[in-house]
């Protein structure tokens, strides 16, 4: 009996962490990374493919199909977008024949081994000003899918296009975003193809430039889903708190304005450059860490946008490496969250081994007389986009937020306002248990009442 018991338990055990791993693992499909190669100290394909491996990072970004790293990604279960360059968008737009043998080259060797998901067509190609690339880029995309179609891949593969923010006239407030008109007659026909084949608008929104234009403290803040005062948009009575958030909506508006509300959006590129000269504002670790820390938190929670809510739009963070050999200031060549050795430039809780490890409770913690105690929850009232706001905020400075993430013992409810006051508390109690400590700009409060729950235990104590 007792052995039928341990059998029993063993394969409760068992089962009950390969269904962690299962809704882990896809809760992370949404990160993504750009793997950049213009430097001289890349590692060999191989072990950029293990490092990745070791990561919950769910897809990869190529500029370009080298197919050494699209080997590499073979059997790993990562999804791979590749890319044709600018300079091949004229003869692909114009013989057929090209655009078959490139898939012929690109993607046939590989496919399905290689988890070739996407096929973007150039890059931020109808804001370069080349009138002859904007004409020529929807035949190549129809060509390249044409392509895929005789191979019976359509539909299987997406081609698709990236685009700078540049292609907005507008974008502030969200609700005002629309679509330069200047592109007119290409970029409607590009967005029918889309629509047609069932493929993502790809968009590169990149908060640090919109502080770079703007470098006051409170646009920081908003850039880095730190807690702030938000941004009220009159047109949809919307209180924005993130750039993200607000730069992705304004992309739903201006999408929904010419009639493509359907239209999945994709982030190709964003990312916060850890090191610059001295003369380029918010430069350093700490923005870095805090954008792509905070930025993945945001993710993990689901919560989207207020335009696209309880979802999180598939992101590409940029960069996995430094790329050396880019021109122009440092911040260029300093984007990488990996270094050249494997090792991180900063921690932002991609490692799989960081987040699948068992959390146990911190010990009620014994504060100084000095110190007040108790624990730190949300004022009653409070959005759900501010609590969402000190969420991410609180799970960037380096605290475990594991237990609120799926499998984990605080996760259910799977709610903003629970998940908020698991992290708040937390990073109230694990900065000092000061009076400022529980603040986040006025939102919280000490209470004596334990909020723990079931096998949820919140540190902290009266």
């Amino acid at each position: 009996m007792e052995a039928k018991i341990s059998q029993t338990c063993s394969f409760l055990l068992a089962f009950s962490a390969l269904l962690h791993a299962f809704f882990f693992a896809n809760s992370q499909s949404f990160i993504g990374i750009n793997y950049g190669q213009v430097a001289d100290n890349l590692p060999p394909p191989s072990q950029t493919a293990n490092l990745l491996q070791s990561t919950t990072i769910g897809k990869v970004r190529l500029y370009g199909a080298d197919p050494a790293m699209i080997k590499a990604l073979a059997d790993t279960g990562i999804a791979i977008l590749i890319s044709t360059s600018n300079g091949e968008i004229p003869s692909l737009a114009a013989d057929p024949a090209v655009a078959n043998q490139w898939i012929a080259t690109n993607v046939l060797p590989f496919y399905p081994a290689s988890n070739i998901a996407v096929i973007t067509v150039g890059n931020e190609v109808l804001t370069s000003g080349d009138q002859g690339l904007i004409s020529q880029i929807v035949p190549a995309m129809q060509n390249l899918q044409n392509a895929l179609v005789a191979k019976s891949l359509g539909g299987k593969i997406k081609i698709s296009t990236v685009h700078s923010m540049a292609v907005l006239k507008q974008s502030d407030p969200p609700s005002s975003g629309m679509f330069d008109p200047a592109f007119g007659d290409s970029l409607r026909q590009m967005l029918g193809f889309l629509q047609q084949t069932g493929s993502p608008f790809a968009i590169n929104p990149y908060p640090f430039f919109a502080y770079r234009s703007d470098p006051r403290p409170e646009t920081l803040a908003f850039c880095l889903f730190q807690p702030n005062q938000g941004r009220f948009d009159a047109g949809s009575k919307i209180k924005y708190t993130n750039m993200f958030a607000a730069q992705l909506d304004a992309i739903k508006s201006a999408l929904n304005g010419m009639g493509f509300k359907d239209l999945e959006i994709v982030v190709a590129e964003t990312g916060w450059p850890y090191k610059g000269d001295s003369n380029e504002a918010g430069v350093n670790i700490e923005n870095a860490k805090a954008f792509n820390g905070n930025l993945v938190a945001h993710l993990r929670s689901k919560v989207g946008t207020p335009l696209m809510p309880g979802k999180s739009v598939d992101t590409y963070l940029f960069a996995l490496y430094d790329e050396d050999l880019k021109p122009g200031p440092t911040s260029e060549r300093s984007f990488g969250l990996f270094r050249p050795d494997l090792t991180m430039t900063y921690d932002i809780g991609l490692a799989k081994s960081s987040q699948g490890t068992p959390v146990t409770p911190l010990p009620n913690p014994s504060p100084p007389t000095s110190k007040t105690t108790g624990w730190c929850v949300p004022k009653a009232g409070t959005s759900d986009a501010l609590l969402q706001s000190n969420l991410d905020y609180a799970c960037g400075q380096g605290i475990d937020c594991t237990p609120i993430q799926p499998g984990g013992a605080c996760f259910l409810p799977d709610t903003v306002a629970s998940h908020a006051t698991y992290a708040m508390n937390l990073l109230y109690q694990t900065a000092g248990r000061n009076p400022w400590n529980c603040d986040f700009s006025q939102t919280a409060t000490i209470t004596s009442t334990n909020p723990s729950y079931g096998t949820c235990a919140f540190p902290g104590g009266v």
